[in-house]
């Protein structure tokens, strides 16, 4: 995909989202957020006062100036709120604009039928229906989503994953799904179309990152649930204090009952407003920071179960290991030295295109400088590899040099006269069993020793393992080898278990069983036998370069087909989830300092002894509550950068976590409200304005 940077206030985003706060304060876009709706209504009785106020009909004994000025900041504390959602939409709506480019009009060339002779004529790709066939040849965009049925091309896709390398698609394996958008660069693919208009990833896509049409995820409605019920809580204990100051008016004969602003003032000061105003933005932006790795998120739910995650399924190859065996040493046989064994080898390995056979050609080059062959000067006459003979190499005049499987060379030699070492033999037997392949080399009838082919493991992968281990997440390598392979490649990687010879069955049977113990499975795959797995993990992450049926089963796709991805898809998660437990407990926690702010000023005139709670040593009342509502308002707008961009993301513990964020968001939601506050009053008396 064409990833644009977007900067958190790039003009390009911010000018939209001032205009959608405003359009964000219609009444029916308000109520799906019940605490911000509480504000809202706050703002909507205290301009009513305010009116009545400046029309000469008295304020309740409050200023009208102090009634005018509390309608003004409750009214920027749902403009804050609606400006901090729109922003993060806006950054989804970037992203999704990038992606519409991609759907440009194309032609197609449709098949009367499903063979590859048969006649084709044009049409709009938008005609086109699920089961259609197409034919794409080299400079043809590819006109919708679909499965290569047969041929071979060369494909750009850049347009999609941002990757400038293009990639072989073809039919009958596992990456024959073909995305619409994106252009062939050489040869011919026959493509049955597998979805109709509007149905396309592409389209898909634009769907999953549009912010607006984001349901809410389970602990998001839990969350809005509690902040609901604290919101009646200090509703009810608000409207209950109007009968207790006038009371306490008429017992003592002096001072006057706290005023309705005061008392909106204090309920929109005291409901949690803060995590309530930012809470939409948090979900919306963990999806876009899904988008910006490179990951389709299919909703907020599947990004949250990311977060939750106790278990992660991952294939070895490509994900553990780099994917393709590497040389890793020479095994010569007796009377052989090393360096002639590396030399045959990389004879036999001159034409050897596969990553096996160049690791070969560079290992020799590393451990014994050798470089530089002369192939027209041998007269060499190259011999492929293929499944019949099971071994290449390469004749030079009489001289016959091969390499391949034990068995294979076995016969050969055998054939030509020769007889093959047992020293070898046990050298390949040592070899496997320590999970590694074994080559043997030949030249002519002479057997010359074993080229130890094994799974590289990538570098730093046992360190994000570690990671892992310190979040309490399981981590569990997949694979088709022996048990003795997997066991040897599962040490060295670091992971805490394995599943060798494993089967859809076998992967579908331990997914059961670690959710049947109540935990979270994440799991990466993009073959057709992954799909039943991928459906049944509660995180499920397909590779964009997988078949359909993967993509279908999953909840994400990688953009990038890269099976590390999962463990940044985790961190993700848990940073949504880690930005908005922080949040929460920043909101909460202010709630003390606006509580010795506020109740002292609404009710010093009523209760004299409510002067002690004055710690804080405000100007006046008046100052007082101008100061919590001017900061209930602005703290939000401090904290939208935070929200949309998440809580630095750290590998610990969840006890380790919960220590952390109270000390940091937990204390400090208790300090900064005294100090803004403080300060405000600070520059209200300065400016003389209390």
């Amino acid at each position: 995909m064409t990833r644009s940077v977007f900067k958190l206030f790039d003009p390009v985003l911010l000018q939209p989202a001032v205009l959608n706060a405003f359009r964000k304060l219609d009444p029916r876009m308000q109520w799906r957020n019940p605490v911000m709706f509480v504000v809202y209504v706050g703002s909507w009785l205290t301009t009513g006062l305010a009116i009545h106020a400046l029309s000469g009909g008295g304020s309740g004994g409050e200023s009208s100036g102090f009634v005018v000025t509390v309608a003004l900041w409750l009214w920027f504390t749902v403009l804050f709120a609606n400006f901090a959602e729109a922003l993060a939409e806006g950054r989804s709506k970037a992203q999704a604009a990038s992606l519409r480019s991609l759907k440009k009009q194309t032609w197609a060339k449709k098949l009367e039928s499903a063979d590859v002779g048969a006649k084709w004529h044009p049409i709009e790709s938008s005609e086109l229906r699920k089961g259609d066939h197409v034919m794409v040849q080299a400079g043809d965009v590819i006109p919708a989503d679909g499965e290569v049925i047969d041929g071979v091309a060369s494909v750009d896709e850049s347009a999609i994953t941002g990757e400038s390398a293009p990639v072989i698609r073809e039919s009958g394996g596992d990456f024959s799904a073909v995305t619409g958008g994106t252009r062939v660069l050489s040869d011919w693919i026959m493509v049955r179309v597998s979805v109709n208009p509007g149905e396309t990833f592409v389209d898909r896509m634009i769907a999953m990152v549009e912010g607006a049409k984001r349901q809410k995820t389970p602990n998001e409605i839990a969350l809005t649930i509690l902040l609901v019920a604290l919101t009646i809580v200090f509703l009810v204990v608000t409207c209950s204090l109007w009968p207790f100051s006038a009371f306490g008016v008429m017992a003592s004969g002096a001072g006057e009952p706290v005023s309705v602003t005061v008392l909106v003032a204090l309920l929109v000061c005291l409901i949690p407003t803060t995590i309530a105003g930012l809470l939409s933005a948090i979900g919306v932006a963990g999806m876009s920071r899904m988008m910006q790795a490179n990951v389709i998120a299919t909703s907020g739910r599947a990004v949250e179960a990311a977060g939750d995650v106790d278990v992660l399924l991952m294939d070895k190859t490509g994900t553990i290991t780099l994917g393709n065996r590497q040389a890793s040493e020479f095994l010569p046989a007796p009377g052989v030295s090393k360096a002639m064994l590396a030399d045959v080898a990389q004879l036999a390995s001159l034409a050897d295109e596969t990553p096996e056979g160049r690791s070969i050609v560079v290992l020799a080059k590393q451990q014994f400088d050798l470089r530089g062959r002369d192939l027209q000067a041998l007269n060499a006459n190259f011999v492929h590899f293929s499944a019949q003979t099971r071994m290449s190499g390469v004749d030079l005049g009489e001289r016959q040099i091969r390499k391949g499987a034990a068995e294979a060379i076995r016969k050969h030699v055998i054939a030509l006269g020769g007889h093959f070492p047992s020293a070898v033999d046990a050298e390949v037997e040592r070899v496997a069993h320590q999970g590694s392949t074994p080559l043997v080399v030949s030249d002519g009838a002479h057997v010359l020793g074993v080229v130890e082919l094994k799974d590289i493991v990538k570098g730093g992968i046992k360190e994000r393992f570690a990671e892992l281990r310190r979040m309490g997440i399981q981590t569990v390598m997949i694979t088709g080898d022996n048990r003795l392979t997997a066991a040897a490649i599962a040490a060295e990687a670091g992971v805490d278990d394995f599943l060798a010879e494993a089967t859809p069955e076998m992967k579908l049977a331990l997914i059961r069983k670690h959710q049947a113990e109540g935990r979270l499975v994440a799991m990466t795959g993009d073959g057709t036998n992954d799909a039943p797995a991928l459906a049944q993990a509660d995180v499920a992450v397909a590779m964009n370069s997988g078949t359909q049926a993967a993509k279908e089963a999953s909840n994400m796709v990688d953009l990038d087909s890269n099976p590390t991805k999962l463990i940044e898809v985790v961190e993700t998660g848990k940073q949504m989830l880690m930005t908005r437990g922080s949040l929460t407990t920043f909101s909460v926690a202010n709630d003390i300092a606006k509580y010795f702010a506020i109740v002292p000023a609404a009710f010093v005139s009523t209760y004299p002894q409510l002067a002690a709670l004055n710690v804080m040593h405000l100007t006046s009342p008046t100052s007082a509550v101008l100061s919590a509502v001017i900061f209930n308002a602005l703290i939000i707008m401090f904290l939208i950068p935070l929200a949309i961009k998440g809580v630095p993301y750290r590998a610990l513990g969840a006890a380790t976590l919960l220590r952390r964020n109270l000390l940091i968001y937990g204390l400090g939601g208790v300090l900064v409200p005294f100090i803004g506050i403080k300060l405000i009053d600070l520059g209200l008396s300065f400016m003389g304005l209390v």
